[in-house]
């Protein structure tokens, strides 16, 4: 899973032919921490999306921006358009988590 790095790198992967899904976490999370183990599992059975780890704290602005109160949450996007989400403040269960992804196709 890539680490988002800046808000240029951002929009790229946002605008791109190739569909992505936004992982919004934060180390001091303990949900977060919860859905760690599984999550490389996730990314390798949905290899047909990106996915693009983004640290809420670094990324404050741009989490305000997309109304991305809770974490983690997934904001799914592919050619500028968003797809869906799953955002909130509760933990994820993988099953959620690859219910929210199958339901983007």
């Amino acid at each position: 899973m890539h680490i988002l790095q800046s808000l240029n790198e951002f929009e790229q992967f946002k605008a791109g032919a190739k569909p992505v899904i936004f992982e919004f976490t934060a180390n001091w999370c303990p949900d977060c921490q919860f859905i760690d183990p599984f999550m490389p599992e996730v990314v390798e059975k949905y290899s047909d999306f990106q996915f693009v780890k983004v640290d809420r704290d670094q990324f404050i602005d741009l989490c305000i921006e997309l109304d991305v109160i809770g974490i983690p949450s997934f904001v799914a996007y592919e050619n500028d358009i968003e797809l869906g989400r799953f955002v909130s403040k509760d933990r994820k269960t993988q099953e959620e988590i690859e219910r929210f992804i199958t339901g983007l196709k």
